[in-house]
């Protein structure tokens, strides 16, 4: 009985792929399966892989055996100048080109189905900062833009990569408790600044964090700005070691 009852979704989702295929998640174009790029929009989205800065998760000249592991860690300029108060970071692929329109859509142009396959490839980047008792957590909107958003585009990507290595999520744990202007066209300074007090930690959860890893994950890694101040909040409230992950890392020319 229970066999047969399976045959019927299976059946009608045949019949919804002959009506409506799958499509790339950039162009449109059909694809053999959901939650996909076509060959010419993945030729065009810089996954980031090989040599990396172990800190930040930007992409370094080099090869792949010089990438972060047994040995020294490899850091990016900025890295070695600006304190990183996370432990690592890692970042599926480059804010540039099809990466960045994958981004915007699901930020900005009511498409939280990217979620899936973005959370899916962050996942992926991310494995390597798993620990065990790990928690997962998102970035925190304002609850105004939360509203005028409808969803939190960093908690829906955080769901993917907790569900996907078996991990605590709690969404509610960081608060933004101030709103923010925009971060764009602000330099370093600007933008640490604008983020002075922002977040606070969960009264009734923050229990929860003491001595525990966390993954803090977010959409968009620029200066670091954002994922700097959420950490020291978290590292005020007793969690540690604390590491970053994001679908996307913005470089520079």
């Amino acid at each position: 009985m229970a066999g047969s009852l399976n045959v019927v979704p299976r059946a009608m989702k045949a019949a919804l792929r002959v009506i409506y295929p799958p499509q790339c998640l950039s162009c449109g174009v059909s694809v053999g399966v959901d939650g996909a790029l076509c060959p010419d929009c993945w030729r065009e989205c810089e996954f980031i892989s090989g040599c990396i800065c172990d800190c930040c998760g930007v992409p370094l000249p080099g090869h792949e055996g010089e990438a972060s592991g047994g040995g020294a860690s490899i850091l990016c300029d900025d890295c070695l100048v600006y304190d990183r108060p996370w432990e690592h970071a890692r970042a599926a692929f480059v804010y540039g080109g099809v990466g960045r329109g994958l981004v915007l859509a699901l930020k900005h142009g009511d498409r939280p189905d990217l979620a899936r396959p973005l959370g899916q490839w962050l996942a992926q980047a991310a494995a390597p900062l798993v620990r065990r008792d790990m928690l997962v957590l998102p970035v925190p909107l304002h609850p105004r833009r939360l509203l005028s958003r409808k969803f939190n585009q960093a908690a829906l990507l955080s769901a993917q990569v907790a569900a996907r290595h078996g991990l605590g999520h709690s969404p509610a744990m960081l608060n933004r408790i101030r709103a923010t202007p925009a971060q764009d066209h602000k330099g370093r300074e600007e933008r640490t600044k604008n983020l002075s007090g922002a977040f606070r930690i969960s009264s009734r959860q923050g229990k929860q964090l003491v001595g525990r890893p966390v993954l803090l994950v977010d959409d968009v890694m620029a200066s670091g700005a954002t994922l700097a101040e959420a950490t020291r909040v978290l590292r005020q409230a007793g969690a540690g070691p604390i590491f970053a992950a994001v679908v996307a890392r913005a470089v520079k020319d």
